[in-house]
């Protein structure tokens, strides 16, 4: 089949790839312009250009699909259908009409639970003990197309984080679109519709999402650590300063204040409204990541500080 592929992050290139690798023409790769990252500045392009670039593959950099000028080009391509995998923009609805088999969309949750852009780290604040993924048909909706297929179910762990989960589940579903894609093109797929009453939706983060409230109970700020991990990350203030929580465990439920900082064996315990956080990692603003026990031998007037006090 004739493919048009839109993704732009790392861990959208295992999906072009298995497509690839099954033998399909990958007409062109639309993903994100280039942007100024890291220390140099410089612009550069998304993980999944470079990844095309290097496979020889067709790059297209579009600012915008909307104009006429890119729908012509899209429907030029004449392709049967559009595979998205985190491209990070809405499709407008005359680019979803082009291809003959439509748009095809992995969302790394059971649709129709967590809809919309924060899906994994969303199952992870709210304590789901398992995700999956999805693949459906893109609408004119939010995640409201109806379902091609869905993978098992999927644990999450007390240790896994953002990362971790987003990795394995779009390792998931690279294995499950060549199978999809082709069972759908010989008719062996019916489109199901989704169950709109058993529907959530997740909200795009922003980074004053990761500020600790000490009054929350140990488990919702470890849950927040991991759903925030890496970005928008988590973070307290001591000192007038920004402090990160990079990494903790739910520590001992002996009560402490809301913020109070301990330490005891190299180890930093903060209260919070039920329990204590056991902290493994830190960073205070400009400085290197830190262990607790680091952390402690050089700042040991951390200890009994109320953090965000």
């Amino acid at each position: 089949m004739k493919l048009v592929f839109f993704g732009s992050p790392q861990f959208a290139t295992p999906s072009l790839a298995s497509l690839a690798a099954a033998g399909h023409e990958i007409c062109a790769v639309v993903t994100q312009p280039d942007r100024r990252r890291g220390r140099s500045k410089e612009p550069l392009p998304t993980p999944v250009a470079a990844y095309a670039l290097s496979a020889g593959l067709t790059v297209w950099k579009p600012e915008q699909l909307r104009d006429q000028g890119s729908v012509a080009k899209l429907a030029g391509m004449e392709a049967d259908a559009y595979v998205v995998v985190a491209y990070g923009k809405f499709l407008p609805d005359d680019v979803l009409v082009l291809p003959r088999m439509g748009v095809l969309n992995l969302h790394p949750s059971l649709i129709p639970k967590h809809r919309g852009p924060s899906p994994v780290a969303t199952a992870i604040l709210e304590g789901d003990e398992w995700t999956g993924v999805t693949i459906m048909l893109l609408d004119s909706g939010m995640d409201t197309g109806p379902v091609l297929a869905q993978s098992d179910p999927e644990p999450i762990t007390g240790r896994d984080s953002l990362e971790s989960v987003t990795e394995r589940l779009f390792e998931i579903g690279a294995a499950l679109l060549p199978p999809t894609l082709q069972a759908y093109a010989k008719g062996e797929i019916t489109p199901a519709a989704q169950d709109n009453s058993r529907a959530t939706t997740s909200r795009l983060l922003k980074r004053q999402d990761g500020r600790i409230d000490w009054n929350m109970p140990a488990i919702e700020i470890h849950r927040q650590i991991r759903a925030f991990d890496p970005w928008p990350g988590t973070f307290t203030t001591w000192n007038g300063q920004n402090l990160k929580i990079l990494s903790a465990l739910i520590g001992p439920e002996d009560p402490l204040a809301p913020g109070e900082v301990i330490g005891g064996r190299g180890v930093i315990y903060i209260g919070t409204g039920d329990g204590q956080l056991e902290v493994q990692q830190l960073q205070l603003e400009g400085k290197a990541a830190a262990t607790s026990e680091t952390f402690l031998r050089g700042y040991p007037d951390i200890e009994g500080a109320v953090l965000d006090a």
